[in-house]
């Protein structure tokens, strides 16, 4: 039975509710969501460290990412390449995650010493803080403030008690979310998130209104009428108006929604809503174009009669104006702007306007990059990152194309930046011609604009490459590089759709996609390499392909079957000359590609192929490995009358996945031998070394040794061999007829063995060391006595080691999980013990089990 989980663990629709119908809400006004548990605290724990930023990360549901849930202080836009991050990444929040423990980074340069990938992704100057959140007395996610580095310095116990309050509070409210989802008798709630981050607001001192609409919103219904100021302030023509709140969330940037949304529970929990902010569309420029209009939400709650419902009477306040804010800048004489969190342009006075050539009707909630053709290089759009993730003051100098200098000086907080441009003399040593540069802080430099338009890029996208380099040197396997190339490019870039092709005798064949209607690429695989496609194209001539529009595409290759993309970059993995398949971006809108974003994909797609081809050989190699290890394993065990075996074996995830791991089952003149074994190391060397000692330990037990002589002959001759390696070993020989049995013990975790009354025990052997050491060692023999109804359970340290816990906690474990299963099926109480292991992504040891039922 699959558990409960939290809203939002799926998608949405407006109204709060699950697309599967499932009701996201839950008594006294809360809705149930795991936003509901995290707001106050993600805010207060902003508060306490005197940070300007914050963040919470939850594991995913197939616990292989953390994935950004919530972000406030800090636009969610220049934190995209970080929405998910693997869990087992060289990154502090994993770090923090996967050792359930509060991680300090004070600065920049304490970051770049731990975390050199995490800079190189974000080379900005802050600190940062790490809490591990939990639930139900476990770690489902991470706490992440982010704080100045020009404040005063805080020591790691400060940090840690501050936010211990914080943390505290996270765990009560989602413990109380699991009681209120949790129904009795079903299956445990658990924390897990797959959606985009929500952005939550820090607090805020509002402006002056100029514009004013009134609302009532029955809460109860979900019906809300509007006057016709409101409504033009929502941007909503009264003919095609439905009366619905949700016709007003259509209206609301999708950043904004919970902003929304929080009025209902500030309205039911405290009777009023003050100064709610959320930003709406603003469709009024036409020609497609969209900006947005910052409004403020205020109202208080009323009970209507008899069935009117709980009634919010409101008012929509225009937070875009302030007009003696506005007549004191129009005074001045350097330009004055504003940027709101994400970058947009949210007021500019007539001066700011004579300076930068474009009109405040053009300007306004638009990105400046985008508008102001000579301030489109990726570098200006990084100095509103820098001064936003750094909140510190950012300067620097830009060349008019009329040849006039300006300075721009950016003031950040953690609601948006205002900015100050005002023309200035060239910098010393300035020469005739485009300039660049690049500085934040107090320093001063100057860049001069591009020649001609240019298309905004993504800022930061060479530090893509660097973190994609990062990463990709992690990834062992084809699936490995695949899955990184997918989860860096596609936020990377802003692309929608991926996918990767690999060359096998002279045709082309999928190993990934991303985001492609189902069966759309199935006519394309196993195409040769003379057909007329961008892709093959693209590897065949070792040149990328970049087209801007459907129109290039189907001019470029007539009648070539299109999607729903606008924008397309199809790029050839070539490794050291040798061609390796291609690569395919796609994007959901027009997409212009600068001269730096296709230099930076191009780098990429080299990067994948050499990263490619080492996976390719690593897998080649990975196969032959496996088939050895299967080869040295038995392939089925003896039939012995009054005895049921099984045995499993699960290879390491690390390494070559292969192992000295070996169980057998041995008749003998006496009875039957029960043995398993451990060598060290995860080699081809490791698996061979154990098939010497498998066949070592089966000749000493077929020719009738006694078991401590089988056991001393083996030591002695893994000691001859000198292959540097020592091994464990436990030998049990059994006599089924009595059920009598002599066991030795080598360095080996103890059996354990359950009883016909279903009690299971850790057999106390007297051991001797591990086989390889001595080649005189002596190994003492226990005698046993084993009852029908009698399971006996051999296993290596593979099942009951765990990373950051004893081996006998894990031996404990495996114990009751013995005793618990019914033994009425050997096979089914083997997959039992195992299952662990089995659907755990990572292990760092082989697991080899062998279950004896004596009859």
């Amino acid at each position: 039975m699959d558990e409960a989980a939290a809203v939002p663990d799926r998608p949405r629709s407006a109204d709060g509710r699950s697309r599967d119908g499932a009701d996201g809400r839950v008594p006294s006004g809360d809705t149930g969501r795991i936003e509901d548990a995290l707001t106050t605290p993600l805010v207060e724990a902003v508060r306490d460290l005197d940070g300007y930023g914050g963040l919470v990360y939850l594991r995913s549901r197939d616990r292989r990412s953390l994935v950004l849930a919530m972000v406030t202080g800090v636009p969610r836009s220049l934190l995209k390449s970080w929405w998910r991050v693997p869990v087992g990444g060289a990154l502090p929040m994993a770090e923090a995650y996967r050792r359930d423990e509060t991680l300090w980074l004070p600065d920049e340069r304490a970051t770049m010493v731990r975390f050199p990938h995490f800079t190189a992704g974000l080379p900005y100057s802050f600190g940062s803080a790490y809490q591990p959140v939990r639930a139900g007395g476990q770690a489902v996610g991470v706490l992440v403030v982010l704080r100045s580095a020009a404040r005063t310095p805080m020591e790691a116990e400060v940090v840690d008690l501050a936010l211990r309050p914080a943390e505290r509070a996270m765990e009560e409210r989602l413990d109380s979310l699991s009681t209120a989802r949790t129904a009795p008798g079903s299956a445990a709630f658990r924390v897990e998130y797959d959606d985009e981050p929500i952005s939550v607001r820090l607090p805020t001192t509002s402006a002056r209104p100029v514009r004013v609409g009134l609302i009532d919103w029955n809460l109860d219904s979900d019906r809300c009428t509007a006057d016709d100021e409101a409504l033009a302030l929502l941007g909503i023509d009264r003919a095609e108006y439905g009366g619905t709140i949700t016709d007003v969330e259509a209206r609301v940037s999708s950043d904004d929604l919970h902003e929304l949304r929080e009025s209902r529970h500030d309205a039911l929990a405290s009777g009023r809503v003050r100064s709610r902010h959320f930003r709406v569309r603003d469709e009024s420029l036409g020609e497609g174009r969209t900006s947005y209009r910052p409004v403020e939400l205020w109202g208080h709650l009323v009970h209507g009669g008899a069935g009117s419902g709980r009634i919010l009477v409101g008012a929509l306040v225009d937070a875009a104006g302030g007009v003696t804010a506005a007549e004191a800048a129009e005074r001045l004489p350097d330009g004055i702007f504003s940027l709101d969190q994400d970058g947009r342009l949210t007021y500019a006075n007539r001066r700011c306007e004579e300076l930068l050539g474009s009109g405040r009707e053009e300007l306004f909630g638009r990105y400046p990059w985008e508008v102001i053709t000579w301030l489109r290089d990726p570098a200006y759009e990084d100095r509103y990152r820098a001064a936003m993730l750094s909140q510190e003051q950012v300067s620097f100098l830009v060349r008019h194309p009329d040849g006039d200098w300006l300075s721009f000086v950016l003031y950040p907080d953690v609601h948006g930046l205002t900015g100050r441009v005002f023309p200035t003399g060239p910098p010393t040593g300035a020469e005739p011609g485009p300039e660049a540069g690049s500085a934040t802080g107090p320093g001063v430099t100057a860049a001069a604009p591009p020649p001609g338009p240019v298309a905004a890029a993504r800022a930061g996208a060479l530090y893509h490459v660097v973190q994609m380099a990062s990463v990709l040197t992690e990834a062992v396997t084809v699936q490995d590089v695949c899955r990184a190339v997918s989860e860096q490019l596609l936020p990377a870039f802003g692309a929608r759709e991926l996918a990767l092709y690999t060359v096998r005798e002279g045709r082309m064949y999928l190993l990934w996609e991303s985001g492609y209607p189902e069966g759309f690429l199935t006519p394309f695989e196993g195409v040769t390499l003379d057909t007329q496609l961008p892709g093959v194209h693209a590897l065949t001539t070792r040149l990328p392909l970049f087209f801007e529009s459907p129109e290039d595409l189907s001019l470029a290759y007539p009648g070539i079957t299109l999607d729903r993309m606008n924008a397309w970059s199809f790029l050839p993995l070539i490794a050291s000359g040798h061609s390796v398949g291609s690569c395919i971006l796609g994007w959901e809108a027009p997409h212009r590609f600068t001269p730096d974003e296709r230099s930076a994909l191009t780098a990429l797609s080299g990067l994948t192929a050499q990263a490619m081809e080492r996976a390719r050989l690593y897998d080649s190699e990975s196969a032959v490995a496996r088939g050895l290890q299967e080869g040295l394993l038995p392939h089925r065990l003896p039939t012995v009358e009054g005895l049921r075996t099984t045995g499993r074996y699960l290879p390491g995830t690390q390494g070559m996945a292969i192992g000295g791991d070996w169980y057998d089952v041995i008749t003998t003149g006496r009875g039957v031998a029960l043995v398993i074994g451990d060598v060290e190391g995860h080699s081809v060397g490791a698996a061979a070394v154990m098939g010497q000692l498998r066949s070592a330990v089966h000749a000493f037990a077929a020719s009738e040794r006694p078991p401590q002589e089988v056991i001393t002959h083996t030591n002695r001759l893994l000691t001859e061999l000198e292959s540097d390696v020592f091994a464990t070993c436990c030998y049990i020989e059994l006599d089924p007829r009595t059920g009598r049995a002599l066991a030795v013990r080598a360095g080996h975790p103890p059996p354990l063995l359950r009883h016909p009354d279903g009690r299971a025990e850790m057999l106390d052997l007297v051991g001797g060391v591990m086989l390889g050491v001595q080649p005189d060692s002596v190994y003492p023999v226990t005698a046993l006595t084993l009852a029908p109804g009698s399971v006996l359970a051999l296993y290596t340290d593979g099942l009951v080691e765990r990373p950051g816990s004893d081996i006998e906690t894990g031996i404990d474990a495996v114990r009751r999980r013995l005793s618990e299963t019914p033994a009425d099926s050997v096979e089914h109480l083997a997959d039992r013990l195992v299952g662990t292991a089995r659907r755990a992504r990572e292990r760092p040891d082989d697991v080899a089990l062998l279950l004896t039922a004596y009859r």
